[in-house]
């Protein structure tokens, strides 16, 4: 069996942690062994994970982004030239690009040229037609919404969060702006740790409904963000929290009077003609998660990097404010970013998008566990990739930010 070792501990390769040869779910009823269900807990458990985030409408309450008239793409297929292309990752190590996508957990890849499909892959459980977790590329679709809403003069961006949202008036949000919080800018006594049980984002995740067992904290999302308190000033420095974006997201959900399932069903999903219903992941109280809840079919988020790419224009119909993308590819402030490991870009952040300032000129959509979308301009290049890696951080990078820009350069030729 190959084997991966990361942060210290040993996990089945990508092929061999492959769900199909696991059986999970498989049978009528499956077997106890192969179940996998939300209650136990062990539904984000590796290999498990593998399984799960291709099916997380049957493990937990969401809410439906109804499609309108899909519009397939055109393709011009070169999957032969880019499988065997070849690039070195930040280890120093030469990999062949299908190779590293199984080292990588992927579970699909859909790679578009100029508006065609070029590359289209799918991995163990995620088949075409099945909306995957997006995590935190979830984050990206939200940000460009309020983003654009601002543009219209819906929404002020120097306002402070109660000017919307009177029920915050005594949390961490209370002199915090808009646009603060657009680009995590806030000063929050809040943790982002992912493996610690105690931290702000396990209390979040709690509060959501997440995490069922032993717990008798909040009970809803916006009752946990009434108890965030203010830690530091805000608009002095990054700091990457979740809880924002979900302000963030009840602000726009407030002012306009319309869900993000709806204002993604009506802003994106029919103009865009996307093939797939999506849905997202909501609360108790059914408030819907924009930090992390999207799950959506491959295509339908390379459709929103195409717009993206395109400057928000969509066959001839400004869809998104040309301004927005414009504002989010000149990107954030990068004094406020290390410059991180050898080979990593020195990123900025920029509503709900992190900024690259390569030589693509590329910003992402990012989630846990290896979610991606990858926007670059220069190379005329949009890829969205699902994975299931078993760590939840960017265990990643190392290998596909230098295949990303292989790639890039390869298209661009």
């Amino acid at each position: 069996m190959g084997m991966l070792e990361f942060e210290g501990k040993g996990y089945p390769d990508g092929r061999d942690s492959d769900p199909r040869e696991f059986g999970w779910m498989h049978g009528a009823p499956p077997p106890p062994d192969k179940r996998i269900t939300f209650e136990s807990g062990r539904f984000l458990h590796f290999p498990q994970i593998r399984w799960s985030l291709s099916h997380m409408r049957e493990l937990a309450a969401t809410a439906n982004v109804e499609r309108g008239q899909p519009a397939p793409f055109e393709r011009r297929d070169r999957a032969a030239d880019i499988d065997a292309l070849t690039f070195v990752d930040m280890n120093g190590r030469a990999r062949r690009f299908e190779d590293a996508l199984y080292d990588s957990y992927a579970d699909g890849l859909v790679v578009l040229h100029r508006g065609r499909i070029v590359y289209e892959r799918y991995f163990g459980a995620l088949e075409p037609h099945l909306p995957h977790s997006c995590f935190s590329v979830t984050k990206s679709f939200a940000g460009t919404l309020t983003a654009a809403f601002v543009h219209e003069g819906v929404l002020d961006d120097t306002k402070t969060i109660p000017h919307y949202l009177p029920e915050l008036g005594s949390s961490a949000w209370k002199d915090a702006t808009l646009r603060q919080v657009m680009d995590m800018e806030t000063g929050l006594a809040y943790t982002e740790d992912y493996v610690d049980e105690n931290s702000g984002v396990s209390a979040y995740g709690r509060s959501f409904g997440w995490r069922p067992v032993g717990y008798d904290g909040p009970k809803t999302m916006c009752d946990y963000l009434r108890t965030v308190s203010k830690e530091g000033a805000h608009g002095e420095k990054f700091a990457y929290k979740t809880v924002n974006t979900e302000v963030m997201a009840w602000v726009m959900a407030r002012v306009t009077g319309r869900s993000f399932a709806e204002l993604l069903h009506e802003r994106l999903w029919v103009p865009l003609g996307c093939e797939q219903d999506a849905y997202i992941r909501i609360d108790p109280a059914g408030m819907q998660s924009a930090g992390g809840g999207l799950s959506a079919a491959l295509r339908d988020v390379a459709r929103f990097g195409e717009l993206m790419r395109c400057k928000g224009d969509w066959k001839g119909k400004q869809l998104i404010p040309e301004s927005v993308v414009v504002d989010v590819q000149k990107g954030g402030n990068q004094s406020r970013f290390s410059k991180g490991a050898p080979g990593m870009p020195k990123y900025s952040y920029r509503s709900m998008w992190w900024v690259t300032h390569n030589e693509l000129d590329a910003f992402e959509g990012r989630g846990i566990h290896g979610q991606r979308l990858y926007v670059a301009p220069k190379a005329d290049m949009v890829v969205a990739r699902f994975a299931s890696h078993p760590v939840a951080s960017s265990m990643n990078d190392k290998i596909t930010l230098p295949q990303m820009l292989a790639l890039g350069k390869m298209l661009r030729e």
